[in-house]
């Protein structure tokens, strides 16, 4: 459990920065040049599959690994040169907890609170109730969704100006899902800033104001859903009146493409501006019009179905 310890400090509050991070285990390359810029009061939501190298990344952010090469700052202190003064400005969740298994759950947040030289308690009861948790009980006898709640309600109840959250719901029913985007935002809107990496992508697109995609150590796409949106296409779906509507016009059209056709439905995937399509469907038999944009599950797909994506050109085709 990595709730860091508390105090003051020197450091400019509120931002995590990676620049030109690069880790090497041997001849395996973790971290290949990245670049992560986080302003304070955002939630960044950090998206890749197992041996993208998020885990090194948080690693290497808090100060356990030594980067090969960049540098990485926890509001405004280098992760590796000062870790103890990048600490007192933030509070981690692990994704597997590691905990005292002898200890009570109340024993175990008392411990975590006094290391950190203290927590906010009236929030801390608040949390243990919205989570359902039982702090009577010893660590050994929690399964895993439990001993994750120990380490949410004791980060979060540090009030920290800087959360790192790795694979945070790991474990978690959905209720207890649905509790802590409650917390999220509530966070949020005490100007918190959280780093989330995680999984669940539904969680990511529902809390988080700017995602990154890693790809072999490397960020290939980042940028609000608006953004990372450029590279997809929405789907609609239309349904006419008469079986055997001439869609021909349709075919036509720049961006649109027919994804399928049956009866009575046709789905479409568009690129692009909207207009031009609604303008031809103005003079069609149309009964109802259904559109929906991508959702970060398929923007995530779309990288990871297209491995030869060359990253920099991705990053260029986003700027456009």
């Amino acid at each position: 459990m990595g709730v860091a310890s508390g105090g003051g400090g020197r450091c400019v509050v509120g931002v995590i920065e990676a620049t030109g991070l690069t880790k090497r285990y041997g001849r395996t390359l973790a971290l290949d040049r990245l670049d992560v810029d986080i302003a304070g009061g955002e939630i960044y939501g950090f998206l890749g599959p197992n041996g993208a190298g998020k885990t090194t990344t948080i690693r290497v952010l808090l100060g356990l690994h030594r980067p090969t090469a960049g540098t990485a700052r926890i509001a405004g202190c280098d992760a590796w040169a000062d870790p103890v003064a990048a600490h007192r400005h933030c509070a981690y969740v692990a994704s597997e907890p590691t905990l005292w298994p002898a200890l009570t759950g109340a024993e175990t947040l008392d411990y975590l609170a006094n290391l950190r030289g203290g927590c906010d308690r009236a929030y801390r009861d608040v949390l243990m109730k919205r989570f359902d948790f039982d702090a009577d009980k010893k660590i050994r006898a929690l399964s895993k969704g439990n001993r994750q709640k120990v380490q949410l309600v004791a980060a979060f109840a540090t009030r920290a100006e800087i959360l790192i959250l790795d694979e945070p719901t790991s474990g978690l029913d959905p209720l207890m899902e649905a509790a802590f985007r409650e917390t999220v935002a509530q966070a949020k809107a005490r100007g918190q800033t959280i780093f989330l990496s995680s999984h669940v992508l539904s969680e990511v697109e529902a809390v988080c104001d700017r995602v990154g995609i890693l790809r072999a150590g490397r960020l290939i796409d980042e940028g609000t859903m608006a953004q990372l949106r450029h590279l997809s296409a929405r789907s609609v779906e239309v349904s006419f009146a008469e079986p055997d509507v001439d869609i021909e016009p349709l075919r036509r059209l720049d961006g649109v493409e027919v994804a399928d056709r049956a009866d009575h439905q046709l789905a479409l995937r568009v690129r692009g501006d909207m207009g031009p399509l609604l303008a031809a469907l103005a003079g069609m038999p149309v009964v109802t019009l259904d559109s929906r944009e991508p959702s970060l599950e398929e923007i995530f797909l779309i990288h990871y179905h297209h491995e030869t994506a060359d990253p920099d050109r991705i990053a260029s085709e986003a700027d456009r």
